[in-house]
């Protein structure tokens, strides 16, 4: 009905959340609005705007997370871009520069070397002949699998010199000390061993890979040492002929 009827229209008004929500009841005769008090109006806005139907289209927890994410880069960018100069072209440059340092010295120095956490064992349980691992070796490095070729190449050559008897049988010695009592018996080859035992170690718990080079010079080790014949000198004060390993001289035949 009209004015003249003086029936009330309802006239809404939904102010912010956190106002009073006032509907007004406006009066045909000039009378103020019915207005609802600000807390019940806030707890009934709270209540109605929590329904799933005004969440439907919500983005997820995961992509409210990727979108800080991107916010924060782009906040760190803005940043960096403004503080170097030449601004966002200035900052792919230096970005580009460091990526090329970073690939250049890995080229360079190869795969970041890693300390051995512990001496293990030359050789596994199962003995075999300096031949047979000679014959592992070749085989691994015909398939390229170089890391294993060292390994056996390394493995051939400590057995060879105690098969010689230039090193006495010892369970559990590892590449190292191999090295290090080889060289006092052969010293003319320590500095060699020295860098033998410290490719095995590399590939073996270093996490550094073999190249070619490695094995073919740990092979060429192998073949020198086997040339190798050490010279025997008599005791001057023992009963009869003795061979006096820290002493040996070598004569390459």
């Amino acid at each position: 009905m009209g004015p003249a009827g003086g029936v009330l229209t309802a006239i809404p008004a939904w102010p912010r959340l956190g106002d009073a929500i006032v509907p007004a009841l406006s009066r045909a005769d000039g009378e103020p609005p019915v207005t609802v008090p600000r807390d019940p109006a806030r707890e009934a806005a709270r209540d109605e705007l929590s329904k799933r139907m005004y969440h439907e289209n919500d983005p997820s927890l995961f992509q409210r997370a990727l979108n800080a994410f991107w916010e924060w880069v782009g906040r760190l960018l803005d940043a960096a871009s403004s503080a170097t100069p030449g601004g966002g072209l200035g900052l792919l440059v230096v970005v580009l520069a460091a990526v090329a340092l970073v690939g250049a010295l890995w080229w360079r120095l190869g795969t970041p070397r890693r300390s051995p956490t512990s001496a293990a064992p030359l050789f596994d349980d199962r003995p075999r002949s300096a031949a047979e691992h000679r014959a592992a070796a070749e085989a691994q490095a015909a398939r390229a699998h170089w890391n294993q070729a060292v390994q056996e190449r390394m493995r051939a050559v400590v057995r060879s010199l105690e098969e010689r008897a230039l090193l006495e049988p010892r369970p559990g010695r590892t590449a190292d000390e191999a090295a290090a009592e080889a060289g006092r018996t052969l010293p003319a080859h320590t500095d060699r061993l020295r860098a033998a035992a410290r490719d095995f170690d590399d590939v073996t718990y270093g996490g550094r890979t073999a190249t070619p080079e490695t094995y073919h010079r740990l092979a060429r080790l192998d073949g020198d040492l086997e040339r190798t014949r050490p010279v025997l000198t008599n005791s001057s004060t023992g009963a009869g002929a003795g061979t006096a390993r820290g002493a040996h001289q070598e004569a390459a035949e």
